[in-house]
């Protein structure tokens, strides 16, 4: 098992907080603009569960503040969560992959 299998599964909204880190460093609104525009409006983001995110991911040093601007602090992906990402992509594309193949056999 992988280091990384400890921060393992993502939950969907840390997941797309992650992901819309993953292009740049964004600040909370900005996240959850993000994360509704990735998700196709099917995660939407409270303040509460985005800053209760951002507490966890802190602490597991997957994301660091790196800026705060007009009050707003601005968020990026460390290296480990860039990886941490990249291993719940290659989960949920084997994930995929087991459904397709599953329903062309009906």
């Amino acid at each position: 098992m992988s280091d990384l299998a400890r921060y393992l599964p993502l939950s969907e909204a840390t997941f797309y907080v992650m992901l819309a880190l993953s292009q740049q460093p964004l600040h909370g609104y900005a996240i959850m603009q993000q994360t509704a525009a990735l998700s196709a409006d099917s995660v939407a983001l409270g303040p509460g569960t985005l800053y209760g995110i951002f507490g966890t991911l802190e602490k597991q040093a997957l994301i660091v503040m790196v800026a705060e601007e007009a009050r707003r602090k601005v968020y990026a992906l460390t290296a480990l969560g860039r990886s941490v990402l990249a291993e719940q992509v290659r989960r949920l594309e084997i994930m995929v992959d087991s459904a397709a193949r599953l329903k062309e056999t009906k």
